[in-house]
C-alpha cells in the first residue's frame, strides 16, 4: 500500500500552483523528492498540440512551425521541487543532443515572466529558453497532466513518449531513449 501512496503522494504535489505567494527558491532547501518518473509510451502517434506561446521578452513561438524536427516539450514551473531538479539535467541534454533535437521547456507559472526570468538569470541555462504558457492552455490540451511532464515529439509532429514526474534527462538511458526515439 505505502509503495503505492508514496509515488503518487510526491507526484500530486506538482499538480497545481500554492495558494498564495509564490514559493521561492530558498524555500525549496528541503530535501528533494525522487525523481520518479518513467518512460511512457502509451499516447505514441499523438499529434503534438497546436499552441502559440511567449518568451519573457514577448517574442512568440508557434508549435506548428516546429515540425520537421524532434521536440522534447517539458512543461514546467518555479514551484514544482521535481522540475526544477530536472531542469539542469534537460540543459545538459540538449547539449548532447546539439542540433539534433529542440529541447523546449514551457513555464506553467501563472506569474508568467516575473518568476520565470529571474528562474533563468540565475541558473545560466546555456540551451533553454524561458516560454511562458501562464493560461496553462498546454497543460490543458495534454489532458491536465501534473508537472513536470516532459513529451518527447518526432520530426512529424508526433508522440514517441511522455514521462510525468522528474526524470533523470542526462542519464545514459535518457539519451538512449531519446536518439532511439528520434531515429524512428
Amino acid at each position: 500500500m505505502l509503495t503505492v501512496l508514496v509515488p503518487a503522494l510526491l507526484l500530486a504535489g506538482c499538480d497545481s500552483e500554492p495558494e498564495g505567494a509564490v514559493q521561492q527558491q530558498e524555500q525549496l532547501s528541503a530535501p528533494k523528492p525522487p525523481l520518479i518518473g518513467e518512460v511512457d509510451y502509451s499516447l505514441s502517434g499523438t499529434k503534438m498540440p497546436v499552441a502559440v506561446f511567449n518568451d519573457t521578452d514577448g517574442k512568440q513561438l508557434d508549435t506548428a512551425a516546429l515540425k520537421g524536427k524532434p521536440v522534447l516539450l517539458n512543461l514546467w514551473a518555479t514551484w514544482c521541487a521535481p522540475c526544477i531538479i530536472e531542469m539542469p539535467m534537460l540543459d545538459n541534454l540538449a547539449d548532447e543532443m546539439g542540433d539534433d533535437l529542440k529541447v523546449l521547456t514551457v513555464s506553467q507559472d501563472m506569474a508568467g515572466g516575473r518568476v520565470v526570468e529571474p528562474f533563468f538569470t540565475d541558473r545560466k541555462f546555456r540551451n533553454l529558453e524561458p516560454w511562458l504558457d501562464e493560461a496553462n492552455l498546454l497543460s490543458r490540451e495534454l489532458g491536465g497532466a501534473l508537472l513536470p511532464v516532459t513529451i518527447l515529439f518526432d520530426a512529424n509532429g508526433e508522440e514517441v513518449f511522455r514521462v510525468t514526474g522528474g526524470y533523470h534527462w542526462d542519464s545514459e538511458d535518457a539519451v538512449a531513449a531519446v536518439r532511439e526515439g528520434i531515429a524512428r
